[in-house]
């Protein structure tokens, strides 16, 4: 059996102010709508880091410089493929905010975000983001539900 198997990957960045407001996307979607922070997916044939820029400008409107690579989120999906978020955080940035079709983009503390209606799972990227005790948010499959494992 081979080592080579699909994989989804995906990305996430929190872009931080120097007052330390965070940039935070209120998402639209209905499976996993609420506030989060702005990404998305890498395309074939892109680098990760260049993924990252690529999607923070398409949904923000700001072109991120130097992400750094912080940590990832990842499962195996019920068709044997797994699912990978990697996580970025930035500081430098430039251009003009504008929100996109995804969802409307603001900047907030953190604690705002906490009393707003956040995407499930946040306070784990938290976890990642904030804390930096983790590095990465592992599910495993148990039944019909998941547990979490962090690492």
């Amino acid at each position: 059996m081979g080592r080579a198997y699909p994989i989804e990957l995906t990305n996430m960045c929190m872009m931080r102010r120097a007052d330390g407001k965070v940039l935070v996307q209120n998402r639209v979607d209905p499976n996993w709508g609420g506030l989060t922070f702005p990404g998305g997916h890498v395309e074939p044939g892109e680098s990760l880091v260049d993924s990252v820029v690529r999607e923070m400008q398409e949904e923000t409107g700001l072109t991120v410089k130097n992400p750094r690579l912080i940590g990832s989120k990842s499962w195996m999906k019920d068709d044997g493929s797994r699912y990978l978020v990697l996580l970025y955080t930035a500081t430098e940035y430039e251009g003009e905010l504008h929100s996109s079709d995804e969802g409307e983009i603001s900047w907030m503390t953190i604690d705002e975000m906490r009393a707003g209606k956040m995407v499930d799972g946040m306070e784990l990227f938290f976890r990642v983001y904030l804390d930096g005790d983790v590095n990465e948010i592992w599910y495993e499959r148990e039944g019909d539900g998941w547990i979490e494992m962090l690492k």
